[in-house]
């Protein structure tokens, strides 16, 4: 069977993912590219017995190497050479899609349009010549409306069949005579370099043939820093100085070459685009979506419901996880005599493994709302209301969704991170989003606060999540100021028309992101598990002469300014698994149930004052994430240096803080 590979392309929002689950179905497979997080899906299908391998490249407006999108989408064009490229293009919004393709036609021979969301340009009163279209442009068009599956067999047939055949004439893009006259110089030096350059990536193109050369020359002469740092240094000299004396009379020569597309584009989209525009359903929804009356009261409600459906109806599945393992470990305790066996058993593999699977009812249900507000065309609007309020702290709108679902848990907020492009406003929200106080710490607040401040419990939780609040935004201005200098990047964002998301690519999107999670980070908190299980059981096979115990006693000297005790520091070091955990150690440690630490006799009375009590409740809300939001962590970011950070810098803002709150407490109480 013949095989090919094929890369998708086009602009963010024109509908590229639902091609790409529409080509492909089930048979794909996510992972990120090499040395970045960005994520890569990859899929096949067969089609006249030939199979197709589809690379889904990441969205961007252009190929200009300015984003770590652009720079993948580009690089991948480059050194892997597909032996197709499907440009998606919003059929509604032509003149900005087709800049994309000019570069496509420039640097690729076999490029095919998917004119995708023919609905939406009826709507808005287009109407395409399509033959007229191709014939401008010189590459096979194929109108589709990918969300409802029109025209996917004809782009497979034409996909296919251009694959095996030669190359048509593009459109050629004419700058000027004195810009062609400096193209021609470059593209001379490049040949005349020949084997020379052959260490360049940009090689195969300059040898491949004279179009290719001539990309290399257009963006040499445009001052693109990948390109000047790859090719010869002669002939970077050469083209700086042919670049210097050309802007002597033309001024800034990007934008110049830009402005030369945008009128070639513009004769195309005259010459094969009727009709007048046309006010749309969107439209109207926007008058009132993106309004300042309703704007964010609108937001406010439809983030609560996707809170509310990613947390509460994944609750029934969460329990059922707990109950499921928990007559696991009951039966493995009943039926085996050897206790160290049973403990393996119980609390390391099946407790190992119920820490992870607890998270999964979650994940799945955030992925798969998240899928749906992607789709309906409503989560770049919610970024945008939001943009003003998190540039201000030195993040981008496209934060905003993520540190609001920390609020129910941190790890699929952190990989909620994934919408956003710019790799610095990335990575502050997820070093952030582990203060954001998750649903785990939610039951240490409940003891803390009803033992030691009963009738004020609710005011006293709720100043947990607003110190949560307050240090998620201080630590991101200080990490923006002084780490990540910088302004945010700008947000720039096509707003998509509203469409119904259809429960395929919903689904299917929902299972990849799902089961990624549970390959890579379930992996590392199983084996974690084990790690504390033994540290917990060892040597004696009793918890207060354990490991933990040695480990709480040595390290309780630093705590003692807080007025903590040895079972107070180790019932934090369990807390490092899941923070629900540091209330059934405190059970464990002083031998009663979790209920009678509640009890007006409750043992905590014996270890804390209120003011040390509430200390403790905010180390809790700051101190180091729990062990599956550290996986997450390493997962998304790729570099483990990032996990040491974040565990050294929420320790000592940990301490500090619940230090301060001893020593202002202890003169008030």
């Amino acid at each position: 069977m013949k095989e090919i590979t094929i890369a998708l392309i086009g602009n963010p929002n024109v509908g590229k993912t639902v091609l790409f689950n529409a080509l492909t179905g089930a048979k794909q497979h996510v992972g990120n590219w090499p040395g970045v997080t960005v994520e890569k899906k990859e899929g096949e299908f067969e089609h006249m017995s030939v199979k197709v391998h589809v690379v889904d490249l990441p969205g961007v407006y252009s190929l200009s190497a300015q984003s770590i999108d652009e720079k993948i989408a580009r690089d991948y064009i480059i050194r892997e050479s597909p032996d197709l490229i499907v440009d998606i293009v919003d059929a509604s919004n032509l003149e900005r899609n087709l800049y994309l393709l000019l570069q496509l036609v420039e640097i690729h021979p076999k490029v095919i349009v998917a004119l995708n969301m023919m609905d939406e340009a009826k709507k808005r009163g287009y109407k395409i010549d399509v033959k007229k279209l191709e014939s401008f442009l010189g590459v096979p068009i194929v109108p589709t409306i990918a969300i409802k599956n029109v025209g996917i067999d004809t782009l497979k047939d034409k996909i296919v069949k251009y694959a095996f055949s030669p190359p048509r004439r593009r459109i050629e893009i004419g700058y000027g005579k004195l810009v062609e006259k400096a193209i021609l110089q470059i593209e001379s030096e490049l040949k005349k370099r020949g084997e020379k350059c052959l260490s360049c990536p940009f090689s195969n193109l300059c040898l491949k043939s004279d179009r290719e050369r001539r990309w290399v020359a257009t963006r040499l002469l445009e001052g693109d820093e990948e390109v000047e740092k790859n090719v010869d240094k002669n002939v970077l000299n050469f083209a700086r100085r042919v670049r210097e004396n050309l802007s002597k009379k033309i001024g800034d020569i990007s934008a110049y070459m830009a402005e030369k597309r945008y009128e070639i584009i513009g004769e195309v989209v005259h010459q094969c685009v009727k009709g007048e525009i046309k006010e749309t359903l969107t439209d109207k929804i926007d008058r009132v979506v993106l309004s300042r009356a309703f704007g964010i009261p609108i937001f406010i409600i439809i983030m609560w419901m996707a809170f509310k459906i990613t947390f509460d109806l994944a609750s029934p599945f969460v329990d059922a996880v707990d109950v499921l393992f928990g007559y696991l470990s009951d039966f493995i305790n009943n039926s085996i005599s050897d206790p160290t066996i049973a403990s393996l058993l119980a609390d390391g593999i099946v407790g190992g493994l119920g820490s992870i699977l607890v998270f999964v009812p979650n994940i799945f249900m955030m992925f798969f709302v998240l899928s749906l507000l992607e789709d309906s065309g409503y989560l770049s609007r919610a970024a945008f209301l939001m943009d003003k309020i998190m540039y201000k702290i030195g993040l981008q709108g496209k934060s905003f969704i993520p540190l609001l679902l920390g609020f129910g848990c941190n790890v699929p907020a952190i990989m909620a991170t994934r919408t956003i492009e710019d790799e610095k406003d990335r990575i502050i929200t997820i070093l952030v989003n582990p203060l954001i106080t998750c649903s785990a710490r939610l039951p240490v607040y409940v003891l803390f606060a009803s033992v030691f401040f009963p009738g004020i419990e609710a005011n006293i939780i709720v100043s947990m999540y607003l110190l949560s609040i307050l240090l998620a935004v201080l630590i991101a201005f200080l990490l923006r100021k002084f780490l990540f200098k910088g302004r945010a990047s700008p947000f720039i964002m096509e707003m998509p028309p509203y469409r119904f998301p259809t429960l395929k690519s919903t689904s299917i999107h929902m299972w990849n992101r799902g089961v990624h999670f549970i390959k890579k980070a379930g992996t590392i908190i199983f084996l974690g598990s084990i790690v504390v299980w033994a540290l917990s059981y060892y040597p004696s096979g009793n918890v207060e002469d354990s490991y933990i115990a040695i480990l709480g006693r040595y390290l309780q000297p630093i705590f003692s300014p807080l007025g903590w005790s040895w079972k107070a520091v180790a019932a934090l070091f369990f807390g490092f698994i899941a923070k629900e955990i540091v209330v059934s150690t405190f059970g464990i440690l002083y031998g009663v149930e979790e209920e009678k630490l509640v009890s007006e006799n409750s043992p905590l009375f014996s270890e804390f004052s209120s003011a040390s009590a509430y200390a403790y409740m905010a180390f809790v809300l700051i101190y180091t994430p729990c062990l599956a939001t550290l996986a997450t962590i390493w997962q998304e970011t790729g570099k483990f240096r990032w996990v040491i950070f974040t565990i050294v810098y929420e320790i000592v803002l940990a301490y500090s803080i619940a230090l301060l709150i001893s020593l202002i407490g202890g003169l008030i109480i």
